[in-house]
């Protein structure tokens, strides 16, 4: 095999990864996660990428002395959410690169 051809085939499986990648961002998109706070009082809805999708709150928070408590809440929540995606991704991510024959524990940049 010659060099040109060498170079080809990684040409090749680069986009083929950079296409597994673009699949594998695009499916976590799709993907939800929930994260709650309070015994569910207060629960955060997000994609396993990170955009939220909704806020639901109990309304026997739904009182003015109770705000502080409300906010901690919903930052708790969302960062429970946040947590769940991060697990999600990388069980995802690692499925991904088990299905393109990495070695376990190598990873490609922004895997």
């Amino acid at each position: 095999m010659n060099m040109e051809e060498m170079l080809a085939q990684a040409q090749q499986a680069a986009e083929t990864i950079q296409k597994q990648m673009n699949d594998a961002q695009a499916k976590l998109d799709t993907l939800e996660v929930e994260g709650s706070a309070g015994g569910g009082l207060v629960k955060v809805r997000a994609t396993a990428r990170g955009r939220i999708i909704g806020v639901t709150i109990d309304e026997s928070m739904m009182k003015p002395e109770e705000k502080q408590m409300v906010e901690d809440l919903v930052t708790a929540a969302f960062n429970d959410a946040r947590d769940r995606d991060d697990r999600l991704s990388g069980e995802e991510m690692a499925k991904i690169q088990q299905g393109i024959g990495l070695p376990p524990g190598m990873k490609l940049p922004g895997m």
